[in-house]
């Protein structure tokens, strides 16, 4: 088990569970995302996490799953309500939409 948790597959593993459980839980906030950019984000984010094992170590890569698990909560702790949009749900639609750039 140890071997295994000493390799970059631990990370990758944290990054695609994060993905899985976000689309499950989350799906209403990327609903007008097109699916080419969700995969493309997907295989991005292993890329980088991937090449920080790789190049940087261990250190970096956990540390940058971290630091983008910050920046979601600050968004939707902080930033979505400062615009009046229900960190949880995206309500109301409007605003969310218009956070967004969406057309209605």
């Amino acid at each position: 088990m140890k071997e295994l948790i000493n390799t970059v597959w631990f990370e990758l593993a944290l990054v695609n569970a994060g993905f899985a459980f976000g689309s499950i839980l989350l799906s209403h906030f990327e609903e007008r995302t097109p699916k080419l950019k969700k995969v493309l984000k997907l295989i991005l984010f292993n890329i980088i996490i991937a090449s920080l094992y790789l190049f940087l170590g261990r250190t970096y890569s956990l540390g940058f799953i971290i630091f983008i698990l910050i920046l979601v909560i600050l968004i939707h702790a902080v930033i979505l309500p400062l615009n009046g949009i229900n960190g949880l749900t995206g309500e109301p639609k409007e605003k969310y939409y218009k956070f967004r750039g969406w057309k209605k």
